[in-house]
């Protein structure tokens, strides 16, 4: 693959703009270069712009070099990059599983790129001659989530590699919900494909959504092009100081996904018995998708009773469907309870 007639001319083309903490790098006494208020220590400084310190812990665990791995304001920071940095607007064309996560879609239309969908078969999964075929020479970036949301299945492996080794352009692969998967992850596959791009996320299995941490993996040379296009400082002080807590306790994570994987299997059961459930879809997720008789009227008792689900109603292939997030045993218990009054 040659990176540089994939990229944008213009951000090829871009000197970057170089903060203080990029132009200095350990640690020092006094700080007089960046106009920053001396008062109100530590957060009247600002962050590491490339975040080192979270990304030498992520690498640890991932195992996997710090300078492949870029870090930004939850996964859809680097959906747009990758826009930003492949897609020519009006002229470059991305092409999509259907269906997926909607951003793909929406972060498309931000940047004026054509977004091309190609619908999932009966089992949910994909063929890469079908996904190649929607392909022309101004198709720049594929889009995969494995495990799929709202599916909840994961892509066929073999078929997500040979997408990867037929396309001259970038293969995205997010792996959101890796977590709750039996497949492994495509980070070894890294050092092999210098075309794929794998997303993971602090917001599932982490447990942290609301701290907005995304993370996305590939060879430097990717990296350093999504490092020169975000804004400087993209990943606050605050968000990576609870990042460093976080990764000290991993096996706290280990244990929220074995509870999780038990819950969703006692919900599948209990999903599965009741007499307005159609079916319930196999799923590596921390979530179900549920066929049931009217989505619609079910959603919206549910909402009178105050629990919250999914209405994917008006997805292609989702007809009718609910995705229900495995919650605690009391939420899933009240669900449940929900269910059988409506």
């Amino acid at each position: 693959m040659k990176l540089d007639q994939l990229v944008r001319p213009n951000i090829l083309n871009l000197k970057p703009y170089s903060s203080a903490r990029d132009e200095f790098k350990g640690e020092a006494s006094v700080y007089l270069d960046a106009n920053e208020n001396p008062y109100n220590l530590p957060l009247n400084r600002y962050p590491d712009p490339l975040q080192w310190k979270v990304k030498e812990k992520i690498a640890a665990i991932k195992k996997i070099d710090p300078h492949w791995i870029f870090l930004g304001n939850g996964s859809d920071e680097p959906i747009d990059l990758a826009y930003r940095v492949f897609c020519e607007p009006a002229v470059d064309n991305v092409v999509a599983i259907d269906p997926t996560y909607g951003m793909y879609r929406v972060a498309a239309g931000v940047n004026n790129v054509e977004y091309r969908k190609v619908l999932l078969n009966d089992r949910f999964d994909f063929s890469a001659d079908d996904l190649l075929r929607a392909t022309d020479q101004h198709t720049k970036l594929i889009f995969l989530c494995s495990p799929n949301n709202p599916t909840g299945n994961s892509l066929d492996r073999d078929q997500m590699i040979k997408t990867v080794e037929n396309f001259s352009g970038i293969v995205i692969v997010d792996e959101a919900y890796i977590n709750f998967s039996s497949q492994l992850s495509l980070l070894g596959e890294l050092e092999h494909y210098s075309n794929l791009l794998v997303f993971q996320t602090f917001s599932k299995a982490w447990g942290s959504a609301a701290v907005r941490l995304g993370m996305a993996f590939a060879v430097p040379e990717i990296i350093a092009l999504l490092n020169k296009v975000k804004y400087p400082y993209n990943v606050n002080r605050l968000t990576q100081d609870y990042a460093l807590q976080m990764l000290a306790k991993s096996d706290h994570v280990a244990e929220w996904v074995k509870i999780l994987l038990q819950e969703r299997t006692r919900l599948q059961n209990m999903l599965a018995a009741a007499p307005f459930v159609e079916k319930v879809y196999p799923t590596d997720a921390n979530f179900l998708l549920v066929k049931v008789s009217d989505a619609n009227a079910l959603y919206g008792k549910l909402i009178k009773k105050g629990i919250v689900v999914r209405n994917r109603h008006t997805l292609s292939l989702c007809g009718n469907c609910l995705r229900i997030t495995v919650g605690t045993p009391f939420e899933n218990d009240a669900l449940i309870a929900a269910l059988y009054k409506v």
